[in-house]
């Protein structure tokens, strides 16, 4: 297949062709008995036509819509509002306050008032319900396609709608901002956030009906809370049904308890071994009361003893069993620094105990009850 030059066309420009909307041509055409021409449209106006025309567009009725002279009351008789300046808004930038302070100072903040909200409002239902006018009017036509001149005021009447429609969103960004920030929920990305709120705002816009009288902020405030809300439970259900997916930020790492816990569990074999190979050079009493105190030479059953239980083994009252317990770790303690922990050097041990039972002048051996 080719074109009037000549040029053949690939398949894809076929395609488009024979997808084309056709705007069928005056009827002077088919009065002289002659087909119907047809007018060709650029590829961007016939795919929004085809929308168009395979979508009732929907609006919010107004009893100003069927007055006399309505496009001049709603347009040009309307009050000119402010359009508002969105060169602070850079909502994915990660620090958003401080951005916008600086650049909110050249761009002022526009707030409409209750009547400017209405008129705005008016004017974009109005071009939407001009659409839909032109809909029924081309769907209950014998051909069903528009003419030049009815796709032509359908396209500029559906643009003039979409203006209005960016004007009052943009005009209200600051608001989806404050909300954003508000109720900052830490499991949902603060992009994500701001972009779920933003199309809520467009949605509350089409929504929207100012002849209630109420504010477009407290309407749409609660859209957008709406919106926060069905985003956070969506990212919940996401994760309950992808339990596996890893996420730093949720979880809490135990590598110094688990190395704290390895670590204890070294220390205490290696002072068993101390004690058992008797490293320490601890005395026949101070080995008794160690192993009996906790436990190295009792089953898995027994418990280890107490001071007193202890006392009455070896025939010393339970404080002396304490003193003898103490000096005996205190040696303990010094053989697992100089060998296991290696962090201070070995030291001389302490002399040792005379072989008539007697420790830096004090007796053991002291009868039961003599104390």
């Amino acid at each position: 297949m080719r074109n009037v030059t000549g040029r053949k066309l690939s398949p894809l420009e076929q395609v488009r062709r024979r997808h084309r909307v056709g705007v069928a041509a005056p009827s002077q055409g088919r009065a002289e008995g002659k087909a119907a021409p047809t007018r060709r449209l650029s590829v961007e106006d016939e795919r929004l036509l085809k929308h168009l025309l395979t979508h009732e567009q929907d609006f919010i009725d107004s009893p100003v819509f069927y007055e006399a002279a309505a496009d001049t009351k709603i347009y040009d008789e309307a009050p000119d509002i402010q359009k508002p300046d969105t060169s602070w808004y850079h909502p994915v930038m990660d620090d958003i306050s401080s951005a916008r302070g600086r650049t909110v100072k050249s761009a002022q903040q526009v707030i409409l008032t209750g009547a400017e909200e209405r008129v705005l409002f008016h004017q974009f239902n109005y071009a939407r319900y001009r659409v839909w006018k032109l809909q029924q009017e081309i769907w209950s036509s014998p051909a069903r396609q528009p003419t030049p001149e009815q796709a032509a005021e359908v396209l500029a009447w559906h643009r003039k709608a979409d203006r209005i429609r960016e004007q009052i969103a943009e005009t209200n960004l600051a608001l989806v901002l404050a909300m954003a920030k508000r109720t900052r929920m830490s499991e949902v990305d603060f992009a994500d956030l701001v972009s779920e709120g933003n199309m809520a705002l467009l949605r509350a816009v089409d929504k929207f009906d100012a002849g209630r009288g109420y504010k477009f902020s407290t309407y749409a405030c609660r859209a957008i809370l709406k919106a926060f809300s069905r985003q956070g439970m969506k990212l919940s259900k996401y994760r309950q049904r992808f339990p596996t997916d890893f996420d730093p930020k949720l979880e809490r790492s135990n590598f110094v308890e688990a190395k704290r816990e390895n670590f204890e569990k070294d220390a205490a074999e290696e002072v068993k071994r101390i004690v058992v190979e008797n490293r320490a050079d601890l005395t026949d009493v101070e080995r008794t009361v160690i192993e009996h105190r906790f436990g190295l030479e009792s089953g898995d059953g027994e418990k280890p003893m107490t001071l007193e239980q202890v006392g009455q083994i070896i025939g010393v009252t339970k404080e002396r069993v304490r003193q003898i317990q103490n000096k005996a770790m205190e040696k303990i303690r010094l053989t697992l620094e100089a060998g296991f922990l290696g962090n201070r050097p070995e030291e001389e041990p302490l002399a040792p105990e005379g072989s008539d039972g007697q420790a830096n002048g004090e007796t053991l051996e002291t009868p039961v009850g003599a104390e």
